[in-house]
């Protein structure tokens, strides 16, 4: 029994003191202002964070040994969250989406801000499907015939992935934005 227990706790050590394989940098900058006006003072508390997150990459894979140097050019993902707190009541603020998106097959289609997502707009105005935000900064697109899983890539592209039961596939659909 005793040599179970300080092999789990030998375990446990070593699997805890492991390389990590990603960098992970937090950021967190607050703002408050105070406004006098005629129905008293408001307290307003603006917080930004800004969490970037890098997967850890080694420029010659093969090499043995230490202190192998990482890749400069490796992604990094950013986002960027806003909450603002007025007299207590927090409201999150978050890049506005909304815009005129080309669909690969020509389509242009158009994503407004609506209620506590974004609702998509066929050529002809009418409802296409609605985006819902999930807890990990994606989306989940619903429409009358499937349900995707969507996201925003760097240049600000929706992508949509909509599982093919049939094929037992995943297919991707990519809106491009227009500027």
């Amino acid at each position: 029994m005793k040599n179970l227990f300080l092999t789990s706790v030998f375990l446990v050590a070593t699997l805890s003191i492991s390389a990590q394989n990603k960098n992970v940098q937090k950021e967190t900058e607050t703002v408050v202002t105070t406004v006098k006006d005629s129905k008293g003072e408001k307290k307003i508390v603006k917080t930004v964070e800004t969490k970037e997150v890098q997967n850890v990459e080694l420029e010659m894979s093969e090499q043995k040994g230490i202190n192998i140097p990482m890749k400069e050019e490796a992604k990094v993902d950013v986002t960027k969250t806003t909450k603002v707190k007025v007299d207590g009541e927090t409201k999150y603020v978050d890049v506005d989406r909304s815009a005129y998106y080309n669909s690969e097959n020509g389509k242009k289609y158009q994503i407004i801000q609506k209620g506590n997502g974004y609702t998509m707009l066929n050529p002809s105005q009418n409802e296409a499907g609605v985006l819902r935000k999930t807890s990990n900064n994606n989306y989940i697109y619903r429409s009358d015939d499937r349900v995707s899983f969507g996201y925003f890539d760097a240049d600000g592209n929706l992508i949509l992935e909509t599982f093919d039961y049939k094929n037992d596939k995943i297919t991707m659909e990519k809106f491009v934005v227009q500027r």
